[in-house]
């Protein structure tokens, strides 16, 4: 399996490339990376140093692995945080030039907006690009659940509620939604849900929750997901699988009371688990 990941990237620790290029080649993909920046350290740190790539850079870039002869031979393309509607526009044009060369190939739009006590952290005009040209493109979304309610304008309190807002994504374009962290007034205080849906149904994996903040786990499991839906084909085998991954590694960055994620230290996490969750219909 190849798949293309356009998103950003840091030399130290583990955010956009850097957290999702290695956990989809632990799972024995072949990963070609575009890097959309190139920091010293994620931004939480409050100071880095590097570069933001423009659009044009990824368009040379696509030029360049198109004249390789091999598109073709491109499952999937996996974008991330986009800095730019620039940058958004380049990203749609390289899924437009693999899908040209293979029509079967998937984009799986992590649409990088906010989170819930962050609000929106991007630019302004991103979330316009989202809702309005990324996402009815995408084949796959794995918003968070304050992306989702944005997306969809739709105020998440309920499991009803989810399952409106779930479908007005899939209604926009994406055939898979996968809701990387839901908190709905059934879920437990000392619980975290995912929910995934596809033609196949809705479903849903509860997991402890655990007290950790902590940079690129929503990268990880982009990545993740999206590696488990190619090979199986279903949204609630790739949601039991990825979330299962992401416990574990969350869990062994927090037992080590690591400030980064333990990507390459818990890297068993990605093939064999040491914990799985089941996911069930909702």
């Amino acid at each position: 399996m190849n798949i293309l990941s356009i998103q950003s990237h840091v030399a130290y620790g583990h955010v956009g490339n850097a957290s999702a290029v290695f956990p989809m080649q632990r799972l024995g993909v072949e990963v070609w990376p575009i890097h959309t920046v190139q920091f010293s350290n994620h931004t939480g740190y409050g100071a880095w140093k590097g570069q933001v790539f423009d659009g044009a850079t990824i368009d040379e870039l696509m030029a360049g692995i198109g004249e390789r002869g091999v598109l073709g031979r491109c499952d999937g393309v996996l974008s991330g945080y986009m800095g730019s509607a620039d940058i958004g526009h380049a990203i749609l044009s390289a899924v437009a030039r693999v899908r040209e060369a293979n029509p079967k190939t998937m984009y799986c739009c992590d649409p990088v907006i906010g989170d819930v006590g962050r609000g929106v952290f991007v630019r302004p005009g991103i979330p316009e690009f989202m809702r309005e040209q990324a996402v009815p493109a995408a084949d796959i979304v794995t918003p968070n659940q304050f992306e989702l309610e944005l997306l969809t304008d739709v105020e998440v309190k309920t499991l009803a509620d989810a399952h409106r807002a779930v479908e007005a994504l899939r209604d926009a374009g994406p055939k898979v939604v996968l809701v990387t962290s839901l908190i709905t007034n059934e879920t437990p205080d000392d619980a975290i849900d995912l929910m995934a849906a596809d033609e196949q149904g809705t479903f849903r994996v509860r997991t402890p929750k655990i007290d950790i903040n902590i940079n690129g786990a929503g990268d990880a499991i982009a990545a993740l997901f999206f590696v488990h839906y190619l090979r199986d084909g279903s949204a609630a085998s790739a949601l039991g699988k990825a979330a299962s991954s992401i416990y574990g590694l969350l869990k062994r960055t927090k037992e080590a009371g690591s400030r980064e994620i333990l990507t390459v230290a818990a890297q068993d996490e990605f093939v064999t688990p040491s914990r799985l969750f089941a996911p069930e219909a909702v």
